[in-house]
């Protein structure tokens, strides 16, 4: 590996293809021994340092249209939680059932998983049929593993029968010094940016557009009232960004003060203190409390102006998803990810149906969606909102610092890069948005 660090370091990006790839690298794993170790404990008492193994594994076999990528840098999303504390179920029965498609996915199926779902890295190899990346070329990757041979996935391949997520439901992921993905998953690597910052936005930034601003999502509009939950989070950030930058009006939910300034940094003026407004959804583990969400539409009207909010951007899940139907306007839209806080949601109907109000599903993005998203990067229009980096020997605070919500923004992660700050390819870009990246980087 070292002979590779060198080529990238010192810029001989056309000699990578010559060197050797490495038989075994170091990557982050989840073992399927250990997978019932948490059982009996609730999901905040399941600790991500204990089940995330810094492991050196076998570097995967190459097949048609795949790539191995020198992760240089990559980042922690909540799918990492969820596979390190084995829920909603362990990772292994997606590599199982992935394992089973064809004698080239069995590679898959192993007793270890390599996680991780962001990388910003250059291209080791290319295999048979890849032609538009080669040897050398700097990339970052979106989380899309599609096999396109249903009908299905050629319209919008989120929709594709064999749709999963690399790194969550497939193995050889990016929290490791070697990445296997499909070349259609490549982008290039915005070349002002660090390895960090570029290997932060991949995941939330895709889910954000397409969820947001897309038309297989919310399809935003200019003057759009946009409620946003955790707006100061890996996917509520880049959220408040693209309401921003579209012309809409974000109203920022945060629980703290501290979030709340991090809102108004990226330029948001409406903004809620859920912990200091005393917001209380539920009145126990059973029953919502309805006057909570007529609290929370009183408090919405009074910073818009008397308006309710034209979407809302819901992924808590369970805690707020009954206050999200109850608040949006009529005809408005509530489009829905992730459930962080369950997946069981509750509201009331007739605040749907008689107010003729639509929920939306939204899953990633596919690679339109991803490419679009990461071209604003690129353009200096959207930035990460990278607040923190680890060592890939500290990967299991990282994930619990997610885990316990103790972060701001994302959290990144150096694998095979020495230090943070290296990666610039254009300094004159970066020094035109230096304040914003800056800026940003607090968050």
């Amino acid at each position: 590996m070292q002979k590779i660090l060198d080529a990238i370091q010192n810029d001989e990006l056309d000699a990578i293809g010559s060197l050797p790839v490495p038989e075994s690298y170091k990557g982050i794993t989840v073992h399927a021994d250990e997978a019932e170790m948490f059982q009996g404990l609730q999901s905040w008492e399941k600790d991500p340092r204990k089940s995330l193994h810094l492991d050196e594994v076998a570097t995967p076999e190459l097949g048609p249209g795949e790539a191995l990528v020198a992760v240089m840098a990559s980042a922690i999303n909540y799918n990492t939680v969820w596979t390190s504390i084995f829920e909603p179920v362990s990772t292994f029965s997606f590599l199982k059932r992935y394992g089973k498609l064809s004698p080239l996915t069995k590679r898959h199926d192993l007793p270890y998983h390599v996680v991780g779902s962001d990388l910003a890295g250059v291209v080791l190899r290319t295999g048979p049929g890849v032609h538009t990346w080669k040897p050398g070329d700097e990339v970052v990757a979106h989380c899309l593993n599609v096999e396109l041979e249903s009908p299905d996935g050629h319209n919008d391949t989120m929709m594709d029968s064999e749709q999963r997520i690399w790194g969550f439901e497939t193995n050889f992921g990016g929290l490791a010094e070697i990445a296997l993905v499909k070349s259609n998953q490549l982008m290039p690597k915005p070349d002002h940016l660090t390895w960090e910052e570029a290997a932060s936005p991949g995941l939330v930034n895709s889910t954000a557009y397409r969820q947001l601003v897309s038309v297989n999502g919310a399809n935003m509009k200019q003057g759009d009232t946009v409620l946003i939950w955790g707006a100061s989070g890996g996917l509520g950030s880049y959220a408040t960004q693209f309401a921003l930058n579209g012309g809409a009006i974000p109203i920022c939910v945060v629980s703290s003060p501290e979030k709340a300034e991090i809102c108004r940094k990226m330029g948001a003026e409406l903004i809620i203190d859920r912990n200091a407004e005393g917001f209380k959804f539920w009145k126990d583990e059973n029953t919502q409390d309805p006057k909570e969400w007529k609290r929370l539409g009183a408090k919405i009207r009074e910073l818009t102006g008397g308006e309710d909010p034209d979407i809302v951007f819901e992924h808590p899940g369970r805690e707020t998803f009954g206050a999200s139907v109850y608040v949006a306007r009529k005809g408005g839209t509530i489009v829905t990810c992730a459930s962080t806080s369950g997946y069981m949601h509750e509201f009331d109907n007739r605040y749907l149906w008689m107010n003729l109000k639509r929920v939306i599903g939204s899953h990633f993005a596919n690679y339109r969606e991803s490419y679009e998203a990461n071209r604003l990067i690129d353009k200096g229009l959207i930035h990460p909102t990278l607040s923190k980096v680890y060592s890939l020997e500290d990967t299991g605070q990282a994930a619990l610092d997610v885990h316990k919500n103790a972060h701001q923004g994302k959290v990144g992660v150096l694998t095979l890069a020495p230090e943070e700050g290296l990666g610039v390819r254009n300094p004159e870009k970066r020094a035109k948005h230096i304040n914003e990246i800056n800026r940003f980087r607090g968050v």
